[in-house]
């Protein structure tokens, strides 16, 4: 690695530096020289191109920067992991982006023969229900997201055919359920709105820079209450399972706050905030006789 980072820092100076160079510099053999070259090249992507006229290589992306960090076998398997539970709603842009630094990722880790296969055939993601994003409409957002960049796109929700275009200021991208969502001011209605990317077209990041605002006005809508419908103020719902099951709701997270009690004839009560109705409606009807709503009216 001492040897690389000569070889890189020569490279990013100008100088030219060939075989011969990094062979005196250290007392290296040609042949291993060349090896330690090869090895810059092919296993760590460098940008190797050599200028016969000046005999000496150069890199052909000014931009590379050398992977210095040291991975474990386990980080490793982190990221493939990650790419392997978010692709499918991200449209497979989170798949190209992990594939293109993939193999620099595995030879720092000394992960030889760890593949893509291996890991679909040991591994997977199920999502029901969720509305994938287009992977050009999620790199748009997440451009404008990270560079604080105005973003426009025609928006078409369910409750209305009309599609209208908004012009926004992104703040928060949240992965909810298998579904991508924007939590963003929205300009047009001087006011906060979430936007699912699945129900995004013709997404465009404009020139314009904006400030982001403070966390304090818009964090609410992440996770204060149950759902993906948020507002400032919420109030604790109160479900009272039966002991049929109440065992499979003890092993149940609806959100971070949520309190449990155990009843004397094995039922159990849930206490959840909820700030609307909709969502957490419709999962109480999902468990039919088995649940009963004791608060609020």
């Amino acid at each position: 690695m001492e040897r690389i980072v000569w070889l890189h820092g020569r490279i990013t100076a100008k100088a030219f530096p060939n075989a011969e160079d990094l062979a005196r510099a250290f007392e290296l053999s040609p042949r291993t020289a060349q090896r330690i070259i090869a090895y810059f090249r092919d296993r760590l992507d460098a940008p190797l191109k050599y200028d016969h006229r000046k005999k000496g290589y150069y890199f052909s992306d000014e931009n590379y920067v050398l992977p210095l960090a040291r991975v474990s076998q386990e980080e490793v398997l982190t990221i493939l992991l990650a790419r392997s539970l978010l692709d499918k709603s991200s449209g497979g842009y989170i798949s190209r982006s992990i594939q293109q630094f993939s193999r620099r990722l595995m030879s720092e880790a000394s992960m030889i023969g760890f593949s893509w296969d291996m890991l679909e055939k040991r591994f997977s993601a199920v999502w029901n229900l969720y509305s994938p994003a287009q992977a050009d409409v999620f790199q748009e957002v997440l451009h404008s997201l990270l560079n604080n960049r105005v973003l426009t796109f025609d928006y078409t929700s369910p409750l209305v055919s009309e599609t209208i275009r908004r012009e926004t200021e992104p703040h928060h991208l949240q992965h909810y359920m298998g579904s991508w969502v924007l939590i963003a001011f929205c300009l047009n209605k001087n006011d906060w709105r979430k936007f699912y990317l699945s129900r995004m077209n013709n997404v465009k990041k404009t020139g314009r820079v904006f400030t982001p605002r403070p966390d304090r006005l818009w964090k609410y809508q992440v996770e204060d209450s149950f759902g993906i419908f948020q507002k400032e103020e919420s109030c604790p719902a109160v479900l009272r399972f039966n002991a049929f099951r109440a065992g499979w709701i003890r092993e149940q997270v609806w959100h971070p706050s949520q309190k449990m009690r155990d009843l004397p004839d094995g039922s159990l009560e849930l206490e959840v905030p909820v700030a609307d109705f909709r969502e957490i409606k419709l999962k109480i009807l999902s468990f039919g006789a088995d649940v009963e709503v004791v608060s609020p009216e």
